[in-house]
C-alpha cells in the first residue's frame, strides 16, 4: 500500500476533527446561547456508564447520580492498556468523589475489562446477582489510536474494545433492559461515538484490519460500527415491541486522556489550543446526559445527537443491509445467538 493510501485515514480524520473543532469555537462565541437544561428527578432508577473513571463518563456518572439514580460505574479495568490508571483504586476513588459531591451513596465501581468477553460476562453476572432493575446503560468508553495490538480474544483493539466489548455488554444485559422499560418510561441505550464516523470505512471482510493498519482507520471504523450497531438495535427493538430505545451521541473534540497516543506534533498543537477550541469533559457529557434522562425523548429512538440536537449521521449508517450484516458477523464473533436473523 502506498504512503499516501496509509496517511489518508489520518488525513480524513484530522480535517473532520478540525470542522468540529472550530464549529465549538463559533458555538461559544456566539452571544447568549441556550440555558443549561433542567432535568426531573431519577430516584429509583438504576444506570450503568462504562468507563465511568474519568474524562466525560466520570461527568456522566456525577450528573446521573446528583439526580438521584443509583449509578454502577464500569470502568476499562483491563491489562491490555498498561499505565493507564484505569485500575480499581482509579474506580473506588471516582466512586468516592461522586459521593461525597452529590451526597448520594448509591454509586458504586464494577471490575468490567471491556477488551475480554469473559470479563464483560462475569460482570453481567455480578449486576445480576444485585437483582435490580437497570433503565440506563451508557456504552461511552473507549480507545483511540492505540497502536496495532489485540484484546485476550484476539480482536483488533480498537473494534474489539470499542465496538465489541459494548456489542456483547448491550446483549447480555438486554433482558434486564427490556423488563425495566414500562410503555410510559422506556429504557435507554446511550452509545458514545463521534464525528469521526463520518469519515470510517465499514471493511466486512476485514474487520480487524490485517490487510493494512492504521490506527485512525481502525478507529473511526470502530465508531462508524456504533452507529449500524445503535440503528439496527433500534429496529430489533422496534419490531420486538420492547420498551427499549438506542440512540447515540457524538461529544464533540473533548480535552480528554484519549489524546494521549497522538503523534507529539498534534500534542503540543493541543496544549496550545485545547482552552479555545476543546470542550471540557463536563461539556463533553451534556449530550450523553441529554439522551438518558431528557423528557423530550421519552421513546424517540435511532437518532443521532450532537449537542442535543438531532443530527445526521453519515449516509451509509442507514444502510439497513448493512447494519443487518455487522450485527450477524458480531454476534457469531461474540458467540452469542443472532436475535435479528428471525427477522422479528
Amino acid at each position: 500500500m502506498s504512503l499516501l493510501s496509509r496517511a489518508l485515514p489520518a488525513l480524513r480524520l484530522y480535517c473532520i476533527g478540525l470542522a468540529v473543532a472550530l464549529h465549538q469555537l463559533l458555538r461559544r462565541l456566539r452571544p447568549g446561547g441556550p440555558p443549561a437544561p433542567v432535568f426531573p428527578t431519577q430516584n429509583g432508577n438504576v444506570a450503568i456508564v462504562t468507563g465511568g473513571a474519568k474524562g466525560i463518563g466520570y461527568h456522566t456518572v456525577k450528573h446521573l447520580a446528583r439526580l438521584g439514580m443509583h449509578v454502577i460505574l464500569a470502568s476499562i479495568v483491563t491489562k491490555q492498556l498498561p499505565n493507564t490508571g484505569n485500575d480499581e483504586s482509579e474506580g473506588q476513588e471516582a466512586v468516592r468523589k461522586i459521593k461525597e459531591e452529590t451526597v448520594n451513596g448509591k454509586v458504586e465501581f464494577l471490575h468490567c475489562d471491556l477488551a475480554s468477553m469473559k470479563s464483560i460476562r462475569q460482570f453481567v453476572q455480578q449486576f445480576r446477582a444485585k437483582n435490580c432493575p437497570l433503565h440506563v446503560l451508557v456504552n461511552n468508553a473507549g480507545v483511540m489510536l492505540v497502536p496495532e495490538r489485540k484484546t485476550e480474544d484476539g480482536f483488533e483493539e480498537h473494534f474489539g474494545l470499542n465496538y465489541l466489548g459494548h456489542f456483547l455488554l448491550t446483549n447480555l444485559l438486554l433482558e434486564t433492559l427490556k423488563q425495566s422499560g414500562t410503555r410510559s418510561r422506556n429504557a435507554r441505550v446511550i452509545t458514545v461515538s463521534s464525528a469521526t464516523h463520518y469519515v470510517g470505512r465499514l471493511h466486512l471482510n476485514d474487520l480487524q484490519s490485517r490487510c493494512s493498519y492504521s490506527p485512525h482507520g481502525a478507529y473511526a471504523q470502530s465508531k462508524l460500527a456504533l452507529v449500524l450497531f445503535t440503528y439496527r438495535l433500534q429496529h430489533l427493538m422496534t419490531a420486538d415491541g420492547s420498551h427499549v430505545t438506542a440512540n447515540v451521541v457524538d461529544p464533540g473534540v473533548v480535552n480528554t486522556e484519549l489524546y494521549k497516543n497522538v503523534c507529539w506534533a498534534t500534542k503540543v498543537v493541543k496544549w496550545m489550543t485545547a482552552w479555545l477550541f476543546f470542550k471540557t469533559p463536563e461539556e463533553g457529557a451534556s449530550t450523553s446526559i441529554y439522551a438518558a434522562v431528557s423528557p423530550e425523548l421519552e421513546g424517540v429512538g435511532g437518532i443521532y445527537l450532537y449537542n442535543e440536537q438531532r443530527t445526521k449521521s453519515t449516509d451509509v449508517s442507514y444502510d439497513e443491509e448493512l447494519q443487518r450484516r455487522l450485527w450477524t458477523e458480531s454476534c457469531k464473533m461474540t458467540r452469542i445467538s443472532d436475535v435479528g436473523s428471525r427477522d422479528l
